[in-house]
């Protein structure tokens, strides 16, 4: 067996991600649908990571300003939902990830997250790049589904250009053909040559972009097979929009995972992460 890639430790609050620590999760909702939604899903999470003594990180937008449709669902907007994420790492003491479309948020959203998040659509836009690299909070950069993976290099440079080296890379699928992705698990050890921590989107990578004509589509029922191939190749951290109701939610539901049927697919990603990390 070829010997397992260890990538830089990147600490995150109370979690640290790379470096051979333990795998994190990145769970939450696609978009804050309410207070006592979110406050519900988190509070699930924060016990069931505990139960399971895995690294915890929340994840929720407070706008999804890429909806497929003008009448979509969008989100709270940021003072609202940057509140409700504030009282989210409050009572859970977990760290929050929040994903920032324009440059005038950046800053208030830095005061409450933990780590920016560089939306797909967005991957190579220099200037919302730079500034969230400037507030020296650590930078998840999702691969643009038209983005080779050695083309990362390319965004690494400009974070670490403003003196910023907590730099994270989500692989979330690629465009194959129309509305439709494929993942290329080759693309999760490119990536994580780079020497910086990998993480695997199991959710977004099911997804099936306006497969619905006016929305987006998916095929959950693929996730668990993903992950687990995922985790078999060597990720750092594993991301998922999970919801209570998925076919309820107000944006993204038919990729995402039910709370209640997470709990299996971790266990299996953690045995799989032992018998990674045994054959060292």
């Amino acid at each position: 067996m070829s010997k397992r890639q260890i990538t830089k430790a990147i600490k995150i609050a109370n979690v640290t991600m790379g470096g051979g620590h333990p795998l994190v999760l990145i769970a939450g909702p696609c978009v804050i649908e309410s207070e006592a939604l979110t406050m519900q899903t988190a509070t699930y999470l924060r016990r069931l990571a505990d139960k399971l003594d895995m690294p915890f990180i929340f994840k929720c937008s407070y706008d999804k300003a890429n909806r497929t449709s003008l009448k979509s669902y969008r989100g709270p907007g940021f003072k609202k939902g940057l509140a409700i994420l504030k009282k989210v790492k409050q009572v859970t003491g977990a760290p929050i990830l929040v994903d920032v479309h324009q440059i005038d948020e950046v800053k208030a959203a830095a005061a409450v997250a933990d780590i920016l998040q560089i939306p797909a659509f967005l991957c190579r836009q220099t200037d919302l790049i730079m500034a969230a690299a400037r507030t020296g909070k650590a930078v998840n950069i999702k691969k643009g589904q038209f983005l080779a993976p050695w083309d990362v290099v390319n965004i690494i440079r400009k974070v670490e250009s403003a003196g910023n080296k907590k730099i994270i890379l989500t692989e979330r699928g690629s465009s194959f053909g129309y509305n439709n992705l494929v993942t290329d698990l080759r693309s999760l050890v490119i990536m994580r040559e780079t020497g910086y921590p990998v993480v695997f989107d199991a959710t977004h990578s099911v997804q099936l972009p306006g497969g619905e004509g006016d929305s987006s589509s998916g095929q959950s029922k693929f996730v668990p097979y993903l992950a687990k191939a995922a985790a078999a190749v060597g990720i750092d951290g594993l991301f998922m929009e999970v919801h209570p109701r998925p076919e309820k939610a107000l944006s993204d539901g038919a990729n995402m995972m039910r709370l209640t049927e997470l709990e299996p697919l971790l266990k299996d990603i953690l045995a799989i992460e032992k018998s990674l990390k045994g054959s060292r």
